[in-house]
Order: C-alpha cells, then sequence, then structure tokens
C-alpha cells in the first residue's frame, strides 16, 4: 500500500520510545510535533528531554518520525512528524499555554499560515473530550485525515 506523500519512517534518540504510565495524573494527551527546518529529529529530541524534565507533565511514549510533503503552503522542504502521548493534571487550555511555551523557547515564528517551522505542536486528542473555542479545537482540525497524524499515531502502543 502507497502512502502518497509519505516519504519515509525514521528513527532518534528518543522517538521512537515507551516511557510507561503514572498513577498520579489524570489526563491523556497525544500530541502532534512537526518541523521543516534545520534538524526536525534532532530538535524533537532536545524537546522530548525537556517535557521530561517539566513535573506537570509525564512522557509516556514517542512514535517514530514520519518524513512526508508539505502541505497548505507546498513550496517548502519536507516536514517531520511524530506524535507523543502524555500524561498531565493540567487541562487543555493551560497545557495548550505549556506548548505554545516550549514553541517559542525553540524558535517558532509564525509568519503566515503554514509557513515553514522549527518546531509546531497540536493537542491532537486530550481524554476523549471534545472542545471548540476559538484558540482550541480538541480533538485537532482534520485529525482524522492527515498522514502525518494517522501513522505516526498508529504506531504508539499506549493508546491501543
Amino acid at each position: 500500500m502507497k502512502l502518497v506523500g509519505a516519504r519515509r519512517l525514521i528513527r532518534s534518540k528518543l522517538c521512537p520510545s515507551f516511557f510507561g504510565f503514572k498513577n498520579e495524573f489524570k489526563n491523556l494527551a497525544i500530541i502532534g510535533l512537526g518541523g521543516n527546518i534545520g534538524d526536525s529529529a534532532a530538535r524533537f529530541d532536545r524537546f522530548l528531554r525537556a517535557l521530561k524534565k517539566d513535573r506537570r507533565i509525564w512522557l509516556v511514549e514517542s512514535s517514530p518520525i514520519l518524513i512526508n510533503v508539505a502541505f497548505g503552503y507546498e513550496e517548502q522542504d519536507d516536514f517531520s512528524n511524530a506524535v507523543i502521548s502524555l500524561q498531565t493534571s493540567m487541562g487543555a487550555s493551560e497545557l495548550l499555554r505549556v506548548l505554545q511555551y516550549y514553541e517559542i523557547k525553540f524558535k517558532r515564528e509564525r509568519s503566515f499560515k503554514n509557513a515553514p517551522r522549527t518546531l509546531d505542536l497540536d493537542i491532537l486528542y486530550m481524554d476523549k473530550k471534545v472542545r471548540r473555542s476559538k484558540r482550541l479545537c480538541v480533538p485537532h482540525s482534520g485529525v482524522s485525515k492527515r498522514l502525518s497524524v494517522i501513522v505516526p499515531m498508529g504506531l504508539l502502543r499506549s493508546i491501543g
């Protein structure tokens, strides 16, 4: 079966990894990671190491990295995409603020829609809940149709 737009799966030091679950966190979230500026695999590893130090979050698992063609604005380099499952006691809005902090820390710039980026973090799912607001949509818009989510998510064992 050929997956249109998928180039290949790659590994990094922390992608894929399984760290297990912890009982003290009440919410499970699936987060999408994306990037196409510089060495995305190394950047994903640095981000995951930063998350592992963040006491508000427990990293459960990371997928392999899918290299795929850019969509939306197509005149840019291929994207690297992965997904992680994590546990937290934060709600969706607070988790979004934390993820946006990490995007800034990793030099994300929002110059135009679908622009190249160093690190893009999206809350894909959170506790099988639906949330629609101006700032946050969970499940993430189009999540069930994006190859960049479907392939890496299908390789997680923690959500199966």
